[in-house]
């Protein structure tokens, strides 16, 4: 009985007995069917990719983006349910502005993403709101340096040098450990990303997508920002050219 989730399911607040909560498990399962968001620190600052699927032919470039600026040196990529995204992202620009109103100084990357991952696990405690839908990838620079975060649906939160989450979080995971990530810098991880993401999608199976890119880096003069479109454009033509190659191997 517990193992489906059947009885135990119906509530946030409702352990099974072998002490799962099933409605985070459920929320997880929804970043895991989205596109791949992928982050990677390096050793000038921290670069955010994202699958972003085209749901229609009809719908405007560039729009409904899944990578957010929070703050001047912070941005989000989020994978799971865009409107879920959308209040964490919300959440972190005001806890950001509340902040710097407070202490007249940029948030801490350890400060923000402790009080995202609070609000994210509020959620799991009631049992008149639902958990998040959402994973969420931080990249801020402050004074200790560039930084990495992962908040789960469940609230936890986890510093890497590389995460994925999404559908191919799994292949995305096991290229970026293949990667000298001290060693890399911000441009070459740029294109590494575009290659993955270009990987890791099944052309079978999904839809067309938009690859968004952002970084913040001592380039961007430690701000976050979109990576520059000629960087974007290089990135985007040497990544299908790579996919290309595998296919005719």
């Amino acid at each position: 009985m517990s193992s489906i989730g059947t009885g135990y399911d119906l509530s946030p607040t409702t352990f099974s007995p072998d002490g799962k909560v099933f409605q985070v498990d459920y929320a997880t399962k929804a970043v895991d069917n989205s596109g791949t968001a992928i982050g990677i620190k390096c050793k000038d600052g921290v670069v955010l990719g994202v699958q972003k699927l085209v749901i229609s032919k009809m719908l405007v470039h560039g729009s409904n983006r899944r990578i957010q600026t929070v703050d001047k040196h912070a941005g989000i990529a989020y994978a799971g349910l865009c409107p879920d995204g959308r209040q964490i992202v919300n959440r972190a620009r005001q806890e950001a502005a509340n902040y710097k109103s407070f202490y007249g100084d940029m948030i801490p990357a350890q400060t923000l993403a402790d009080r995202i991952s609070s609000f994210v696990h509020l959620f799991t405690l009631y049992w008149y709101v639902r958990p998040f839908g959402v994973g969420s990838l931080l990249a801020c620079y402050d004074k200790e340096g560039p930084q990495l975060y992962h908040v789960e649906p469940s609230g936890v939160s986890y510093r890497y040098y590389g995460a994925a989450i999404g559908k191919g979080r799994q292949a995305a995971k096991t290229e970026i450990e293949r990667l000298k990530l001290g060693e890399l810098s911000c441009r070459e991880a740029v294109m590494h990303i575009a290659k993955i993401i270009y990987q890791v999608h099944d052309e079978a199976k999904d839809k067309q997508f938009e690859l968004e890119l952002s970084w913040v880096c001592d380039e961007s003069n430690k701000m976050h920002q979109k990576v520059p479109d000629e960087l974007h454009k290089v990135a985007e033509a040497a990544a299908k050219a790579a996919l290309e190659e595998d296919m005719q191997d």
